[in-house]
């Protein structure tokens, strides 16, 4: 029998320089505009903010916009059950769960209080799963299960480490003190990342005001000024600054 003389295509890996010069759209409506088009690849970012300002939304739009494009992705969650983040999801139109049956997603529950290495079980599972974009929600319970501040950077900073050596773009959430000029918890999670994204929410349920500033991002020109958002029934979309 001949052989077929047509040949498979493979998919040229990127260089290690090409991940971190090569933008990804972030999902969310207004924000590449402000991050000169987009997240680069390979970077992580911090999503900080208090409670209810949308961070675990920012996440799900986020991880939606890798799968649209045939990405493979990677939420782990340490505070609600993959159910309850599939439910809010389908609440915006997007189904996780298809996406999860298909293979292309890996959404898990992980306990940090159970999980004494999950740095290096983490960085094997996205290489072996060939994922490209990775949520973490939230980092804040990681941090809950060591004694104290250099203890949680250095955590931090390697598990930080592992995610760049598989080359996803990374969205980690953590959550802030209100009334300390919205500072992470343990005050070190910005200063680990290449880049600090903050949700400021004042108010009470729908009626309060929702706000984002880009507090950095390495080697991005970005704006600097706070920009309104409103979470809507298509998810988050950011407007211009009034200032």
């Amino acid at each position: 029998m001949a052989k077929s003389s047509k040949k498979s295509k493979v998919k040229k890996p990127l260089k290690k320089t090409e991940f971190y010069t090569e933008r990804i759209k972030s999902g969310i409506p207004g924000l590449d505009n402000l991050i000169s088009g987009g997240f680069l690849r390979g970077q992580n970012i911090i999503i900080t903010g208090p409670a209810g300002a949308g961070k675990t939304i920012f996440s799900c739009q986020f991880i939606w916009e890798g799968l649209k494009n045939g990405e493979k992705c990677m939420y782990i969650t340490f505070e609600e059950i993959p159910e309850e983040i599939k439910k809010d999801a389908l609440s915006f139109g997007w189904d996780l769960e298809k996406y999860e049956k298909s293979g292309k997603l890996i959404l898990t529950h992980k306990d940090p209080f159970q999980t004494t290495d999950i740095t290096t079980r983490l960085q094997n599972e996205i290489i072996q799963s060939d994922i490209t974009r990775v949520v973490i929600d939230s980092i804040s319970l990681l941090g809950l299960y060591f004694k104290d501040t250099h203890e949680i950077r250095r955590e931090l900073y390697k598990l930080i480490c592992a995610l760049k050596s598989t080359n996803v773009t990374a969205v980690m959430t953590a959550e802030t003190r209100e009334g300390i000029d919205f500072a992470p918890r343990f005050g070190v999670e910005e200063y680990v990342a290449d880049a600090s994204i903050i949700l400021f929410f004042s108010g009470i349920g729908e009626s309060g005001f929702r706000s984002i500033q880009v507090r950095k991002m390495r080697n991005t020109k970005h704006s600097t000024n706070t920009h309104p958002f409103e979470i809507t029934k298509n998810g988050i979309i950011i407007h211009k600054s009034e200032i």
